[in-house]
């Protein structure tokens, strides 16, 4: 499928310190299914001091030598991702009729245009949505890891850390309010004038927010996939769980229709606990124990699906600690402006 005069659909990825992971993402996008004159892919870099832009340059020649997509290397000085998307926004050829939100750590199936425009068009089609996004499931990286890698997947597979966005595990095409690595209509993202700069974290949320009230409808398919490299260290995990809170309270702030109660159910149960102290009550410490409960069956579950021992113990702290993490940054996110992060 070619645009007249062009291609249609461009893979936008900003990066920051790459150098381990770009060369799988761009090597999953230069062997696509799709006619490789349908498809760019453009890459900019928010200032890397390691090798990625070497790498990437590597890629821009072995994808013209095959025939593979048109590569392109932007430098994005606002460095990052909403201003690296809207640079994108600004340079690409007008033929794109589609933008497909990637990041350097990712890879994709060799169908995974082709599966994309496939589905986009048949909801077209098939109902009267004026369609904004089309977002994917999010799959763990197909590479070895480590116990602690483990422990983390777990808990974002787990239906106590994974929530309704990104790594929500769904099974259907069908529409979302947060859809994942989304594929846009760069109508609507031009419609509302893209994505906000004032969001270091959160910035597809907020888009996603602002095209639901612009009358556009979002979804998400099953039907393909990205597989992702999450967090290696519990560090990371730390520093994942309290940016994501603060970043929520910000959206939040922006866009009342965003709050979710399960995510406030930490602290819930935290004033629940400190009510039944207040109180004098002999039972103060019974929301602890259930809780405790809860995260050690969930441990229990995963150690035999998964068939690794370590998770009865892995996957509760795990989740604590995303729980601690996150309800502390949902109320840091009240007193604070936004910092860059740094949780890789």
């Amino acid at each position: 499928m070619e645009g007249s005069g062009g291609p249609i659909m461009a893979s936008i990825i900003p990066v920051l310190n790459e150098e381990k992971y770009i060369g799988a993402c761009l090597d999953s996008l230069i062997n696509q299914s799709l006619d490789s004159s349908s498809h760019i892919v453009m890459v900019l870099d928010g200032g890397s001091t390691d090798n990625t832009s070497g790498i990437v340059n590597q890629y821009i020649s072995k994808s013209r030598d095959i025939g593979g997509p048109k590569i392109i290397l932007l430098n994005n000085p606002g460095r990052y991702v909403a201003e690296a998307r809207n640079m994108a926004l600004n340079n690409l050829p007008s033929s794109i009729s589609f933008i497909i939100e990637l990041i350097g750590h990712c890879t994709v199936p060799n169908n995974h245009l082709e599966k994309r425009l496939e589905v986009w068009n048949s909801l077209e089609n098939n109902s009267d949505s004026n369609i904004g996004a089309l977002g994917v499931k999010v799959l763990p990286s197909s590479e070895g890891k480590t116990m602690i890698e483990t422990w983390i997947e777990s808990a974002l597979s787990s239906k106590f850390g994974s929530g309704s966005g990104q790594f929500d595990n769904f099974s259907s095409t069908s529409k979302t309010k947060v859809p994942a690595f989304s594929m846009h209509s760069r109508n609507a993202v031009d419609s509302i004038d893209g994505w906000d700069n004032n969001f270091i974290t959160s910035q597809d949320s907020d888009l996603s927010m602002r095209l639901m009230k612009g009358g556009y409808d979002l979804y998400r398919t099953d039907e393909t996939y990205v597989n992702m490299v999450k967090r290696s260290s519990f560090s990371s995990w730390l520093k994942m769980g309290y940016r994501y809170g603060f970043w929520r309270t910000k959206i939040i702030r922006k866009h009342r229709d965003r709050v979710s109660k399960r995510e406030f159910l930490p602290w819930f149960g935290l004033l629940v606990t400190l009510g039944l102290i207040i109180a004098g009550s002999e039972s103060w410490y019974f929301p602890i124990i259930i809780y405790t409960i809860i995260l050690l069956a969930e441990g229990i579950l995963f150690s035999v699906k998964w068939k690794k021992f370590s998770l009865i113990i892995g996957l509760p702290i795990c989740l604590m600690s995303l729980h601690a993490t996150f309800s502390l940054g949902l109320l840091m996110g009240n007193f604070r402006k936004g910092k860059a992060s740094n949780d890789r």
